[in-house]
């Protein structure tokens, strides 16, 4: 005959197992702890986790013994859901909010999408609208462009608004400054494409296409793409935080308005620069008189950076870059003013090509300043005042370094002999150069100050060069 064994028993039985057993089976300890925190109505067993606040379940013998989560995180997990579903959720709004906050921005982009289209009437009746017809190949691109740039940044600054993505003031601005940073950046290359793109269908087109309507095209379609993104970038980060201010969904409203206002402001944008660009163009001023002098400028201040990596890559001589943009920007400063003053003299009172009488020639530079001319005075100043401003501007650089004592007196009269030497043939170069470029017909004003910019960070550069090269022979540390 079989007694069947008593529950008390049995639970003691598996009592004594869990406590002799705990070092080889840990998950068997908690057996009875478990059964007793869920079944805590059967005998005299009560529920051992108290983390519960008190919480007690009735089970039957079909439940699980162990739950699907954590007792102690199943509180934390049911609020991150109920959070969770409230933010997926998006904000609530009722139907007629809705149509609301969707009809009045439709309507507002109705009235520019109008405005674009009556201002796109006007402008094609525009000189350069008539002359280079490419320019209404460049507007569906440019518009197209810039609405799309608008709209998808719209879209994600919307959806992260209502995602409560935005926690304090840092996040917002990092989010606003790296939008507005990524829109600048494909405004940038996407304006630049779209002017290749449309030299290639005139191209196609017409057989041609002369370099003049090239330059225009591109230099309008960068100008467009850069400044009115910016423009509408601001506009639709204000339509967006000020919109969630208001209790209104940015959804509803920051696209349309996005895209409307957006073809309006690049389409005035286009319109302004091409028949700004166009009259430089037929003064022959934007083709002829700007690329020569640029690009030899460049060129030659390239030759002064080479100087300036070969010296800086010495140890002993890397001070140099605290004191290199100091001496060629006073040099370039002061010869462009001397530059500029005998230009405008020469427009007024002589005509081009021809030079006023008893003018100096190149071959006697030393009357730039002894001279009984218009400019030797002014020539005299511009010397002058190359010691009090760079005996200003080293002791900034020490202070601002901290130094408690002043540069050495060998490195004050080196630095400043340089700065003297290199003005003095800046200013002469200036006087001859200028005069030349009057007798052979060329504005001297378009042509002169790049050359003598970029002789100025030649020379600055090779003489300080030469100055921390002596100090550093000498001994002076």
């Amino acid at each position: 005959m079989v007694v069947p064994k008593s529950p008390d028993r049995t639970l003691s039985q598996s009592s004594h197992l869990g406590t002799h057993g705990s070092q080889h089976y840990g998950s068997v300890q908690s057996f009875s702890q478990l059964s007793g925190s869920r079944c805590g109505s059967h005998g005299s067993l009560s529920p051992v986790n108290d983390g519960l606040e008190g919480e007690s379940q009735d089970c039957s013998e079909s439940d699980p013994l162990l739950s699907d989560e954590h007792p102690n995180v199943s509180r934390f997990s049911r609020s991150m859901r109920e959070k969770d579903a409230q933010v997926s959720s998006g904000p609530k709004e009722s139907v007629c909010s809705m149509v609301l906050q969707i009809l009045v921005p439709f309507v507002l982009a109705g009235f520019g999408t109008v405005s674009a289209g009556m201002l796109l009437d006007v402008v094609q009746s525009w000189d350069v609208f008539q002359e280079i017809s490419e320019i209404l190949i460049l507007v569906p691109a440019i518009l197209g462009m810039k609405g799309n740039l608008e709209m998808t940044m719209a879209s994600r600054l919307s959806t992260a608004v209502n995602a409560r993505k935005i926690d304090s003031t840092k996040e917002m601005w990092m989010l606003i400054g790296g939008n507005l940073a990524l829109k600048q950046f494909q405004a940038t290359v996407l304006g630049l494409l779209a002017s290749l793109m449309v030299t290639l269908l005139g191209w196609i087109a017409d057989g041609q296409m002369p370099f003049s309507h090239i330059v225009l095209l591109c230099s309008t379609s960068l100008s467009t793409a850069v400044l009115a993104s910016l423009l509408q970038g601001i506009v639709v980060v204000g339509v967006i935080f000020g919109s969630k201010r208001m209790g209104i969904n940015p959804d509803n409203v920051a696209t349309p308005i996005a895209a409307s206002f957006g073809d309006l402001i690049t389409l005035s944008l286009l319109a302004c620069f091409s028949q700004w660009f166009y009259s430089f163009m037929a003064s022959h001023i934007l083709l002829r008189s700007g690329w020569e002098p640029i690009i030899t400028a460049m060129v030659i201040s390239s030759i002064g950076g080479l100087i300036l990596d070969k010296t800086v890559s010495d140890p002993n001589l890397i001070g140099i870059v605290l004191y290199a943009p100091v001496i060629n920007g006073v040099g370039g400063n002061l010869v462009s003013i001397q530059a500029s003053r005998i230009s405008t003299h020469l427009h007024l009172n002589c005509s081009p090509g021809e030079l006023p009488v008893g003018s100096r020639s190149c071959f006697n530079p030393f009357q730039t300043f002894f001279g009984s001319g218009a400019h030797c005075r002014s020539a005299q100043v511009l010397l002058l005042l190359v010691l009090p401003g760079q005996l200003i501007f080293v002791h900034i650089i020490h202070v601002i370094k901290g130094g408690l004592t002043l540069p050495s007196l060998l490195f004050t009269v080196l630095f400043l002999s340089a700065s003297l030497i290199q003005v003095f043939l800046l200013l002469i170069v200036a006087d001859c150069l200028v005069h030349c470029l009057w007798r052979r017909g060329k504005d001297p004003d378009s042509y002169s100050i790049p050359y003598l910019t970029a002789l100025g960070d030649l020379l600055g550069t090779a003489l300080l060069s030469l100055a921390f090269l002596l100090l550093w022979c000498i001994g002076d540390s």
